[in-house]
């Protein structure tokens, strides 16, 4: 049957969207990186989408759209036409900037057509050695006999390692006042130099200085312990259950986007996350293999979206 055929009949036996996605892709497909190059998002977004493109023997370009939290570049993602040529790569800002922006230009939901939460990774809670505290519970301990004298640094207001401590502080009723600084960077200069007392830090960049012995590591953030760090024991399992918090990456499309373009994108998602390349590199840098289904990363968003909206009121947590 000659391809004008297959055409005719493809959009009489079940419309024209079906035939569209049965030969997606056939053209470029655009992946918004709502950061800046260079970026741990950036970096992530390159891996993936080399390995797409690879899959779908089609060009996947990389559109670095920083600016203002990432809201830049997900509000273009929103506002493209939902084919699947335009997709846009979401990080854990995706869910607190609706806290703490209050009004956004997009739905972070009803926006968006959700594919799959491809890698999470955890934090990991440390302590100047000096600080005399070796386990979660003696952490509670002795910040409740000296409430708002122990000091927590971020690599700013907002970023996760600022939120994990205000929740922290909220499950805990403790009062760790908190030290924002531009970048994890300056913010882990100034924990090693003595200047704060503990840090929510990531575990790549944080990791040598554990190994050096400039910082003390306590717990990690996440549920379950990481395949990086098997050894270091969850804040959950250490005295405050239920606390979870962990910075991960996903790909949305533009809401409307058609299902089997969805399913499609889904299932080469998924395999690159089986590849054994992609699974030990996210195992080095402390991250894990997500890869849920769309329905599961939607109900993940708004619960998502719900949780951190309380913290970040609670905290009266505002940008730089």
């Amino acid at each position: 049957m000659g391809k004008r055929a297959l055409a005719l009949g493809c959009a009489l036996l079940a419309g024209a969207a079906s035939c569209a996605a049965q030969s997606y892709p056939d053209r470029p497909i655009r992946l918004i990186v709502p950061q800046p190059p260079g970026g741990t998002s950036d970096i992530l977004g390159r891996a993936f989408g080399q390995r797409l493109a690879e899959n779908v023997h089609q060009q996947v370009v990389i559109d670095n759209r920083a600016g203002a939290s990432g809201t830049i570049g997900t509000d273009l993602a929103a506002k493209s036409t939902p084919d699947g040529y335009t997709l846009v790569f979401v990080y854990t800002t995706h869910a607190t900037t609706p806290g703490i922006y209050g009004k956004l230009p997009y739905d972070p939901v009803a926006d968006f057509a959700p594919v799959t939460i491809l890698t999470a990774a955890p934090l990991l809670l440390v302590v100047h050695p000096k600080t005399p505290v070796t386990t979660v519970k003696e952490l509670i301990a002795y910040a409740k006999t000296r409430p708002g004298e122990l000091n927590f640094c971020s690599a700013g207001n907002g970023s996760g390692s600022h939120l994990a401590g205000e929740l922290f502080n909220s499950m805990t009723g403790v009062r760790l006042a908190h030290i924002p600084y531009k970048g994890s960077g300056l913010a882990i200069t100034e924990l090693i130099g003595g200047q704060v007392q503990l840090m929510f830090a990531g575990i790549v960049p944080i990791d040598p200085h554990v190994k050096s012995g400039r910082v003390r590591s306590i717990a990690v953030s996440s549920a379950q312990r990481t395949a990086s760090l098997p050894q270091v024991p969850t804040i959950a399992e250490s005295g405050l259950p239920g606390f979870e918090v962990v910075g991960w990456y996903g790909v949305l499309a533009p809401a409307r986007t058609p299902p089997a373009i969805i399913e499609r994108l889904h299932r080469e998602f998924i395999a690159i996350l089986k590849t054994p390349e992609i699974r030990d590199r996210l195992t080095r840098e402390g991250a894990e293999p997500v890869g849920n289904t769309p329905a599961e990363f939607t109900a993940f968003l708004k619960t998502d979206i719900a949780r951190w909206g309380k913290v970040i009121k609670a905290a009266g947590a505002k940008l730089d």
